[in-house]
């Protein structure tokens, strides 16, 4: 197909996965390929030898990702190893593998990202490892032609931080950006307050479960109370500990949260994106953020034309590759401005 080009999505978790799918769907002229995500060298060692299992690279995610595009019937290429590409688009930059290193990228931001703690400033000021300090690096490698945020307010944030601001795009998110249609799933439940616990202790940070769940019986005053566990959380221990603490509280996992956050009185989360369906429902909301903080960086609302907006800047690329690459024909001299 004239002017068709090879473009390789890196997926992660099934958030991410979906995502990476709603983009290509907008991008049909060109050779889509997909792959779970994935790393290389040392860190590449860890991932094969399950040390990783927490991460996007972890086998589980892995699979859960190679599944999903497989029933959707979608070329996959893992690893990236089948062909050159002409683009990538991605959801993480805390670890570029070396085959991605030099074309040209599209960073797609996939939700909230961590609190700029100790460690990342740490990372920051040493020049360490980004993924080091987690998500709250995203963005920072400027490896990248173009990063596409939620919102007004995150281009401010990671402009902040130091990424190239002529690189950010305000397009919205998917999977963030239409949470009115999550007003229509039905529900059997009413008045519940809803805890979405987080995966901290899985991750290696610190989580105080009693004082979670004492913080959630005094701000349900006596309404229902829904946990749903983060799909990374060890299940036994999370069920048993909230057992203890709040016997009457319904606890759910391998579920869908959407629809929950849709219908609950009151949502409670740590460091979750969930966060913002909750903020764009108008819900009562109660974060580890400051949640007028959480209120600036809330994802557009577009009415779900967050891939679209992503896929037009994946053609803009793509297209100033072109110019860039006929300029350097006609001249010898590479004119591509990229940031190491």
């Amino acid at each position: 197909m004239i002017n068709s080009k090879r473009i390789l999505f890196i997926c992660g978790s099934m958030n991410q996965t979906t995502m990476m799918m709603k983009i290509a769907q907008y991008l049909t002229s060109h050779e889509c390929w997909f792959t779970p995500h994935y790393t290389d060298g040392l860190i590449g060692l860890l991932e094969r030898n399950g040390l990783l299992e927490w991460t996007i690279v972890g086998k589980q995610h892995q699979k859960n990702a190679y599944d999903a595009l497989s029933r959707n019937g979608l070329r996959v290429d893992v690893a990236g190893l089948r062909n050159d590409y002409d683009l990538v688009v991605t959801c993480s930059d805390l670890f570029l593998p070396r085959n991605i290193r030099n074309r040209p990228i599209v960073l797609v931001q996939e939700g909230m990202t961590d609190p700029e703690n100790a460690m990342y400033h740490i990372v920051k000021h040493l020049r360490l490892p980004r993924y080091l300090a987690s998500t709250s690096t995203f963005g920072m490698s400027n490896a990248f032609e173009r990063l596409c945020v939620a919102s007004e307010g995150y281009r401010d944030l990671f402009a902040r931080k130091g990424v190239d601001a002529s690189r950010i795009a305000v397009t919205g998110i998917p999977n963030f950006d239409d949470c009115a249609s999550l007003l229509n799933t039905p529900t059997d439940r009413k008045g519940y307050v809803l805890v979405a616990t987080s995966d901290a202790r899985e991750t290696f940070k610190y989580e105080h479960r009693r004082r979670t769940v004492e913080r959630a019986l005094d701000i349900a005053g006596g309404r229902p109370l829904v946990f749903k566990l983060h799909p990374n959380e060890q299940v036994d221990r999370a069920v048993r500990e909230i057992s203890m603490y709040a016997p009457s509280a319904e606890v759910l996992y391998n579920c869908d949260i959407n629809p929950l956050i849709a219908h609950c009185e009151a949502l409670i989360t740590k460091y979750s994106s969930c966060v913002y369906i909750g903020i764009a429902l108008g819900k009562e909301v109660y974060s580890d953020f400051p949640v007028d903080e959480l209120r600036r960086l809330c994802p557009l609302q577009n009415g779900g034309t967050s891939a679209e907006a992503i896929a037009r800047e994946c053609e803009d690329v793509l297209q100033q590759v072109r110019c860039q690459v006929f300029y350097l024909d006609r001249t010898g001299r590479n004119s591509n401005r990229r940031a190491s």
